[in-house]
């Protein structure tokens, strides 16, 4: 198979859905995977930080792994990971449940960088937030995936059916990546030995550059939104609005697929304009605003109602990741795009860590999922406002380097 640009995007695309379901199938399936574990749903939350301290370590490697493995190898092991930690987690005791989140964090970290290194080379600068934007689409694919077949597979083969067939898609996936390897990993450095310091050269990269770390902070906080909406969506339309578990996970995927349209249309329209920080800008508003819609829904609202809430949240909440990434590579120095795209992820997974742990924690002091959905977006808005008081310190579409 020839490693045309269109393959290598689709191979990307294809690598990122899978991992990102592999990280949300058990968030999904959370009301009947956690009284097998004695666990309550509160505690998805903890299970999400887990898989991004996994994801800020796979991160932080993905520099290494990219250089002396190549990209596509450094992809599928990331696959292998996210699949090894599925299907620990099939295995009935806690602890496995946990050394699995943190096997496919691990796996997730490398992912988006290793796209960005082979993205960065074959996409031109006036395009590069359409193709970015297009590549990250994975992110939502993958929750389409996980909010639609896995609770079918739930009804069909069971809950560990259903992570056992998460597993095998990304092993298969990784069998059929392996015909594009000797092509996209010709620049790969076999001999290249990892030093204990390089694995701090992403923070540093980032810490050098103020734009780079106005990105970095706007991504935490973003993020933070994000897999907070994604892991607990579900659950709160089920325990508090009293939907069924499959019509929760359809709503969810009505979000995921607003946030693929959203990752198009907001890298067109960044492109388009020429100012990736003023789109940025503007998605900060648009998912403070459909966020705080959502928890002001009253149970038993009309179906149409809720999903034209969660199409506008995930549009905008789901929808940033490739403007960012975009963004950052270009802000990057010369030839650094992958390496600064692993620091900005760090702050980027940081703030996954940190978010749904905080939204759980305010749902537990609380006993209500309406104020942890109003109180995460605010966060978000105030970095978006940051960003664009910020703008001037932004290099420019085709604009040169310069420090």
């Amino acid at each position: 198979m020839r490693a045309s640009p269109f393959v290598t995007l689709a191979i990307t695309v294809a690598i990122q859905s899978l991992v990102s379901a592999a990280v949300l199938v058990v968030p999904v399936l959370a009301p009947v995977i956690g009284p097998v574990y004695g666990v309550g749903a509160e505690t998805l939350g903890a299970y999400v930080a887990l898989v991004y301290c996994g994801a800020m370590i796979g991160s932080l490697m993905a520099g290494e792994w990219v250089t002396r493995l190549g990209a596509i190898r450094a992809s599928q092991l990331g696959m292998v990971l996210s699949a090894s930690g599925l299907l620990l987690s099939l295995l009935g005791w806690l602890p496995l449940v946990v050394a699995g989140a943190l096997l496919i964090g691990i796996g997730y970290g490398p992912i988006t960088p290793a796209s960005s290194h082979l993205l960065v080379k074959t996409t031109p600068a006036r395009r590069m937030s359409l193709v970015f934007s297009i590549k990250q689409t994975g992110v939502p694919l993958g929750g389409v995936l996980a909010g639609v077949v896995a609770p079918w597979l739930l009804e069909w083969v069971g809950w560990r059916g259903a992570l056992a067939g998460f597993a095998l898609a990304s092993l298969l996936c990784t069998v059929l990546s392996q015909g594009l390897r000797r092509e996209l990993d010709a620049d790969r450095k076999p001999l290249h030995r990892a030093a204990s310091g390089k694995l701090r050269a992403p923070l540093k990269l980032i810490f050098s550059q103020r734009s780079l770390v106005l990105l970095a902070l706007a991504s935490l906080t973003f993020s933070a939104v994000q897999l907070s909406v994604s892991a607990y969506t579900v659950t709160y339309l089920h325990d508090s609005l009293g939907y069924t578990l499959v019509l929760a996970g359809l709503m969810l995927s009505i979000a995921q697929v607003a946030g693929v349209v959203g990752r198009i249309l907001w890298g067109w329209c960044a492109d388009r304009l020429g100012s990736a920080i003023s789109t940025l800008a503007v998605l900060a508003i648009a998912m403070a605003l459909s966020c705080w819609a959502l928890a002001a829904l009253p149970a038993g609202s009309h179906q149409v109602l809720l999903g034209l809430v969660l199409f506008a949240l995930g549009a905008g909440a789901i929808g940033w990741n490739g403007v960012y990434l975009a963004e950052v590579a270009r802000q990057a120095p010369p030839g650094q795009a992958g390496m600064a795209t692993a620091g900005t992820l760090t702050c980027t997974f940081l703030g996954v860590v940190l978010g749904p742990p905080v939204f759980g924690l305010v749902v537990s002091l609380t006993g209500s999922y309406r104020i942890a959905f109003f109180l995460i977006a605010v966060p978000a808005l105030l970095a978006g406002v940051l960003l664009y008081a910020q703008r001037r310190h932004f290099r420019l579409p085709g604009q040169a380097a310069g420090r």
